[in-house]
């Protein structure tokens, strides 16, 4: 299996804050680091980390699932904020 392109950081973003781009970003690194961890135990035949490395490597794909989403919107930033706004993005 090859990995999809890489994630790239928005030029516009404020890395300072973490935004569903940075976090994707960091997300994606993750992702990558963590598949090579897994390739790398289970050819070495260790099974008990290879399974622990492949259940992170699960959560972490989760997560980018979920900032894939971006659910921020205008009909829900007032609840998600807790003050009235619009979005930046809406979703």
């Amino acid at each position: 299996m090859t990995d999809p392109a890489p994630v790239e950081r928005e030029d516009e973003d404020d890395h300072d804050l973490l935004t569903y781009g940075e976090a994707g970003f960091r997300l994606d690194e993750a992702v990558r680091e963590q598949r090579e961890l897994v390739r790398r135990l289970e050819q070495a035949g260790d099974a008990a980390a290879a399974a622990a490395a492949r259940a992170r490597l699960d959560d972490l794909e989760e997560a980018v699932a979920r900032n894939q989403r971006q659910p921020i919107n205008d009909e829900n930033f007032e609840k998600f904020f807790g003050y009235p706004g619009s979005a930046k993005r809406n979703t």
